[in-house]
């Protein structure tokens, strides 16, 4: 079946917001979605609940409990950093030759969508020597990059954009999650973007409430991924 990568142009721009929108949806539609979010920072290991494998673990279905959790992030720092700098802080590494390892098995042995999600932006660090692309450019899978409706985001959109482009990674489509109290229309961000991107799908998704999987944005993307 088919999987995608989900980044961003930043961190705390939506990406599991995104994500579990999507799994809601094609959970509805009886597909038998799945999430793997490998690496996971500034994760309470004492109350898990709230963060964003919990939220991946509820938009699946699925109780909270050390197995979900585990199957779902199963490399998780406390600290609220890059992984490398919070694993650093543990008297950790971040596996990543381990973490590439799990991402393929994982692949392989889809049955039915699979979003693989990462960390930060495109280009945060993972570990001392690789980063979130160097990451996407190991698996090859097609990106969905996700960016938010703040003053400033083009730049960040098309800067994104070009980098993945470099590494001939293929972005299925860009959705815009809307950023709270952000103060440029999505709309304007959309047609701001349109000329630079060559036929690039733009999709503008409000920040629904949690159990919202059917808003038109969310079909529309789930289209386009196939």
């Amino acid at each position: 079946m088919t999987a995608h990568f989900v980044t961003a142009t930043g961190t705390d721009i939506g990406k599991t917001f995104v994500s579990a929108c999507l799994l809601r949806h094609w959970r509805a539609a009886g597909l038998g979605p799945d999430a793997f979010k490998p690496l996971v920072s500034g994760i309470d290991p004492d109350d898990p609940r709230g963060s964003d494998p919990a939220a991946l673990i509820d938009a699946m279905g699925l109780d909270l409990t050390p197995d979900t959790l585990d199957r779902v992030s199963p490399w998780r720092f406390a600290a609220p950093l890059a992984p490398n700098m919070a694993a650093r802080r543990e008297g950790r590494q971040v596996p990543y030759s381990a973490m590439l390892a799990a991402c393929r098995r994982r692949i392989a042995d889809a049955r039915g969508p699979l979003l693989i999600e990462g960390v930060g932006g495109v280009m945060a660090p993972v570990d001392d020597g690789a980063t979130v692309l160097d990451w996407m450019a190991a698996l090859g899978l097609p990106t969905i990059l996700v960016a938010g409706t703040y003053l400033g985001t083009i730049s960040h959109i098309l800067t994104a954009h070009a980098v993945l482009r470099a590494r001939s990674l293929r972005v299925a489509a860009l959705v815009l999650s809307e950023t709270p109290g952000g103060t440029v229309p999505p709309a304007d961000t959309v047609a701001a973007l349109a000329p630079f991107l060559d036929g690039l799908p733009i999709l503008s998704l409000p920040r629904l409430p949690a159990g919202c999987f059917d808003h038109p944005a969310v079909t529309d993307l789930a289209t386009l991924l196939g």
